[in-house]
């Protein structure tokens, strides 16, 4: 059975820019977020990995924002992985808002490294099965992030 994380935080003030909304940056922080988790409920938490002599980094980030979080809401992120190689990952994530209006959806592809030769490391085959329950091609879309697509078109 294929399984997505699901959690929430809450906006804080210290996060919102000038125009009064979620910094950009800010996703990237969440996407930290559920990478760890990820790899928690995976049964790889970093701590452990780093002391086996490999660790995560990032190789791309990208994100696509589609309707602006303000102070106050309460952001619902869900993330899975999308693929998975040998030696790397990609992890896709989705951003709502209380009302489960999609505010970004974004990925990030990460290779897992040798700490030793700062090489990429293969993952052993053990390690790739833990991850198997939360590879999913691709989730499908909700009506209600459907609706507020063709609403922002149409506008």
């Amino acid at each position: 059975m294929q399984k997505t994380i699901f959690f929430d935080l809450e906006v804080y003030s210290y996060q919102i820019d000038l125009l009064g909304h979620v910094n950009n940056a800010i996703y990237i922080q969440w996407m930290e977020i559920g990478r760890t988790k990820l790899l928690e409920v995976v049964g790889l938490p970093t701590p452990e990995i780093v002391k086996q002599g490999f660790a995560p980094v990032l190789v791309h980030t990208s994100i696509t924002y589609k309707s602006p979080l303000f102070l106050g809401d309460r952001v619902s992120v869900n993330v899975w992985v999308s693929q998975l190689k040998n030696a790397s990952a990609i992890v896709q994530f989705r951003f709502h808002n209380q009302e489960k209006i999609l505010a970004a959806e974004g990925l990030q592809k990460g290779l897992f490294l040798d700490l030793h030769t700062m090489h990429p490391r293969r993952l052993s085959p053990e390690e790739k099965a833990l991850f198997a329950q939360y590879l999913c091609q691709e989730i499908p879309i909700p009506e209600t992030e459907t609706e507020f697509a063709l609403e922002t078109i149409s506008t």
